[in-house]
């Protein structure tokens, strides 16, 4: 059936309305003098509604305290109106719960609504195209949404996903690899190249598929790796002993003290006290609480989010939140969210009407980057807005603003740390070390759907020569859902409160890389079978490479025996958590992804070959 549409008006608030005429003024001129907005319900039903239904769906999307400025006509009589929505390859996490709350109201005949958010610029002179897409840019995430040219009459796409193939390395040899490096902005090196030629040629003797490369380019990226920390160091000519990385380490080496984890994936820990607490009597289920008492080790978990900061400022101060906080999560067997912290680097501000003498309003940025002061306003509300909607308060922080011209003409400026974001937490003394993978031991994946998001972060993050392209840049820039990782910091509470009883032998948050580096970690060195088609798809457009890579948040990867698995489910229905049984730890030393669609496996590989550093 054809969609349903209904208007409400205004779409903002005063106060943002102000804010955005203020950002379009800066970008697109003066001669702005005002914005016009409104929200666009798009609703797909099953059958048609009858009067009864009608006016329940009418009463819950005007929010039953504005019936005046809600209608099926648009408020906004204009030809010129600019309308963004969500792609529609996929439905958003508001339509989730949208329909979810429709369902519990007995709308049963909704299949689908999506909001677009529709403006009319008022203005003294006509504006010219070019400034219609300048304020496109600030209006919609052109990662997850697009323009729509026309109202919505289908959901309907038209995409196919594009299949695997083979990169001919056995005929082209490294030329192969080098025009896949540049077109798929994978990172690699000369070293990668040539290591990777000689591995699919000499060693496994067959051509790679565009999957294997995408997933060893994320795995052994810098940003997952740090293997610029493990190289030769050499100073003044002689070759050092340690590499830069073992030199960090020898205090802890020496005297450990208190020190119960350190140089770990996720994050560090000190010893704590034994205290007095209160935990559910029956975790994982409806059950008063009572007193008990535990030995908590203190956790702080700290990391920059620079790249996707810098080119996304919003989204990406909003997952460095949610990926800092999956660190603290997933630490050990599953650790326990208390405070974070938050601190941003930035050039000079040039905030407008306020003019500093050391400041330069000559300078220039690359056109993928935002301003300082746009990093500072959005990323600042990004990292807030994520922060809120969990529930994780920030305790403290700080803001830099720098930046020098020296006389030789040499300009001296922050490009790291962009954003810092740091994170307080508790784990149980019990808990501090991972399981190692075992044979028959599940492969456990619980939160949010695959998307067509965060593609490719892990190389991207980890460009250390030469240039991006702009697009892959955003293309690699995450996006959030605080609410499903509140209900996945609740599954993994329930099993920290089982103590000795938890269910995870070994936990790992899914960030840079996807899939494809989470999955290989956390099954490493034992190797195991994957199943692809397992994992929830949110985005049927989605190709094999997107559906392993794409960093979609918010997820989290467990080891568990197959015997502790219906409680652990049974936690997950608790919270609507989607939960899967991936794979199996099979003890072979390979990475094997299947494909049941068609019997493939776009991933064959040795362990030893996926994670070499």
């Amino acid at each position: 059936m054809p969609l349903i549409h209904f208007f409400r008006s205004p779409g903002f608030s005063q106060e943002q309305l102000k804010s955005l005429l203020s950002r379009a003024q800066r970008h697109i001129g003066l001669q702005v003098s005002g914005i016009e907005t409104e929200f666009c319900f798009n609703v797909e039903v099953a059958d048609e509604l009858k009067p009864r239904e009608m006016k329940l769906l009418i009463w819950l999307l005007s929010e039953t305290f504005e019936p005046n400025n809600f209608g099926r006509s648009s408020f906004l009589d204009s030809s010129d109106v600019i309308e963004v929505g969500p792609r529609l390859s996929f439905n958003t996490a508001w339509c989730t719960n949208a329909v979810a709350v429709f369902h519990a109201c007995g709308l049963s005949k909704i299949l689908r609504i999506e909001r677009s958010r529709r403006y009319r610029l008022k203005s003294n002179d006509p504006l010219e195209p070019q400034q219609y897409e300048a304020f496109l840019t600030l209006v919609h995430d052109r990662m997850t949404e697009t323009r729509y040219e026309q109202q919505l009459s289908s959901f309907e796409t038209g995409l196919t996903p594009e299949s695997p193939f083979e990169v001919p390395v056995l005929e082209e040899g490294r030329t192969a690899l080098e025009k896949l490096n540049v077109e798929a902005g994978l990172a690699f090196d000369d070293w990668d190249l040539d290591y990777y030629t000689n591995l699919f040629i000499k060693e496994i003797g067959r051509n790679p598929t565009n999957v294997e490369c995408f997933d060893i380019a994320q795995s052994n990226s810098e940003h997952s790796r740090h293997w610029f920390f493990k190289g030769r160091m050499v100073i003044d000519g002689e070759e050092r002993s340690k590499h830069l990385m073992a030199l960090l380490q020898d205090p802890l080496l020496v005297n450990p003290m208190n020190s119960t984890i350190a140089f770990k994936d996720n994050s560090s820990a000190i010893k704590g006290y034994r205290l007095l607490t209160i935990t559910p009597r029956s975790p994982g289920e409806p059950a008063p609480f009572q007193e008990a008492e535990a030995d908590y080790d203190i956790i702080f978990t700290a990391e920059t989010h620079n790249f996707p900061s810098g080119v996304a400022p919003f989204p990406g101060a909003e997952t460095g939140t949610g990926g800092r906080i999956r660190d603290v999560q997933a630490t050990g067997r599953g650790a326990l969210v208390v405070a974070g912290t938050a601190a941003y680097c930035v050039g000079n501000l040039n905030i407008p009407g306020y003019s500093l003498p050391w400041e330069d309003p000559s300078f220039r940025y690359p056109s993928n980057l935002s301003s300082p002061l746009e990093i500072e306003i959005e990323a600042s509300n990004g990292a807030s807005d994520y922060g809120n909607k969990f529930g994780e308060p920030v305790i403290q922080g700080y803001t830099r603003s720098f930046g020098l011209r020296l006389p030789s003409g040499e300009r001296r400026e922050w490009i790291k740390p962009i954003m810092f974001s740091g994170g307080i937490g508790q784990l149980d003394a019990t808990h501090r070390r991972k399981g190692s993978p075992e044979v028959d031991m599940w492969v456990v994946k619980i939160g949010g759907p695959a998307y067509r998001i965060g593609m490719g972060g892990g190389a991207a993050s980890s460009m250390v020569q030469g240039e991006n392209v702009a697009e892959l840049d955003f293309n690699a820039v995450q996006r959030g859902d605080a609410k499903m990782e509140q209900c996945m910091n609740r599954i993994v509470r329930a099993c920290v409160e089982m103590g000795d009883d938890n269910p995870i032998i070994s936990a790992h948050d899914l960030g840079a890389g996807g899939d494809c580096n989470a999955l290989p970690e956390i099954i490493d060195p034992a190797g195991g079978k994957l199943h692809l088609r397992r994992i929830p798809l949110g985005d049927k457009t989605l190709s094999v490479l997107e559906y392993w890579g794409n960093e979609a948040q918010e997820r989290d990867s467990f080891l568990i025996w197959p015997d502790s698995f219906d409680w652990f489910k049974a936690v997950c229905d608790r919270e609507g958590i989607p939960c899967v049984i991936v794979g199996q730890i099979t003890g072979d030393g390979w990475l094997i992804l299947h494909d049941e669609n068609d019997g493939t496996t776009p991933v064959n590989l040795p362990m030893k070959s996926i994670l070499l550093f």
